[in-house]
């Protein structure tokens, strides 16, 4: 196996020694192997970390597996999942190090911190696992659609870097973002959009505050009603959330954030999906933010290897719902 480790410096930003211990991990470890195949990278700018993988999996013997490993945020995870489901015999292992991966989150609390033990992860297993295709970009959580993606929009500037989106984020304390949550209710344009869309061949279209793809549970750090999304069942879960009163929205979100469906909350599982309409919509594709007309969502079963740490399995329906009632 070959074992290539890219990182986003940007996750690492005046911790260069926390950077630098990794490196001190990943060598220590293999010191020990017998004639390791290893490769150590940077990615520098968007996508770059695409590049690097293609040259890493063409170097590579034929037959061997490549496991790449996303070392920073949400952005470089991404890149690498979108390298890599362009190349057979290829996994990748999520390895968060700014704030935490709503994917891996699926695997529980206890095994959280055993994605960032690097001899744990480079001694565990891949899992099989679903992705959410939309043109040629591929997703491994989710797509939201409407005010959440509106609300948790990163700037766009070019003198704005991941760092900077990052600590805006955190700056954001829970009333501001409750206050940008009203005002966000008022935008009709927002709020109370009118979409056509298509399920499986099912017609859904009208007004609606949030439509939520989900391949796995989490969304913004947070449990959704999509509690019961299993990155292994080949299908997504989708919430369309119906517009209606502002104050009647708040509440509808603030419940479906909290891991429950409110009652205007249509649900249905499906394997794609196609959402327009006549002004610009807000897209969340997982940590990616981009405006369009139209998106059409297919679920690829099986479509990548994800590493486990700890060899964990992807739980069922029934112990995720079971984690809302805890």
């Amino acid at each position: 196996m070959k074992h290539v480790f890219v990182f986003d410096p940007e996750a690492f930003y005046n911790q260069q020694w926390k950077m630098d211990l990794i490196l001190d991990t990943i060598q220590q470890f293999f010191r020990k192997q017998a004639k390791p195949d290893i490769s150590i990278k940077t990615s520098r700018y968007r996508r770059n970390a695409m590049l690097i993988i293609q040259e890493e999996v063409e170097k590579a013997k034929p037959g061997d597996i490549v496991r790449i490993y996303a070392i920073g945020g949400e952005g470089i995870l991404f890149d690498c999942l979108n390298a890599i489901t362009h190349f057979p015999n290829t996994q990748l292992a999520s390895v968060p190090y700014v704030g935490s991966s709503d994917f891996i989150k699926v695997f529980g609390a206890a095994n959280q911190e055993a994605f960032r033990d690097m001899p744990t992860l480079i001694q565990s297993k891949a899992l099989p696992t679903d992705v959410i295709k939309w043109g040629d970009y591929y997703a491994l959580n989710s797509c939201c659609v409407g005010i959440n993606a509106v609300i948790f929009k990163k700037p766009t500037s070019k003198n704005t870097g991941p760092r900077q989106r990052q600590a805006r984020v955190i700056a954001r304390s829970r009333f501001s973002l409750l206050l940008i949550y009203i005002i966000t209710l008022f935008n009709r344009q927002v709020a109370n959009q009118k979409y056509h869309i298509t399920i499986d061949d099912t017609d859904y279209s009208g007004h609606y505050s949030l439509i939520h793809a989900a391949n796995g549970p989490y969304h913004n750090g947070r449990m959704t009603g999509a509690s019961g999304a299993a990155p292994n069942d080949g299908l997504m879960d989708i919430a369309l959330i119906k517009s209606s009163h502002p104050l009647w929205t708040l509440l509808a979100m603030r419940m479906y954030s909290r891991g429950k469906r409110p009652g205007n909350c249509i649900f249905v599982r499906a394997k794609k999906m196609t959402i327009e309409s006549d002004s610009q919509m807000w897209i969340q594709f997982d940590n990616e933010y981009i405006q369009d007309t139209k998106v059409s969502l297919d679920l690829v079963n099986q479509a990548v290897q994800i590493v486990a740490a700890k060899d964990s399995s992807y739980p069922s329906i029934q112990t995720l719902s079971e984690r809302v009632s805890s």
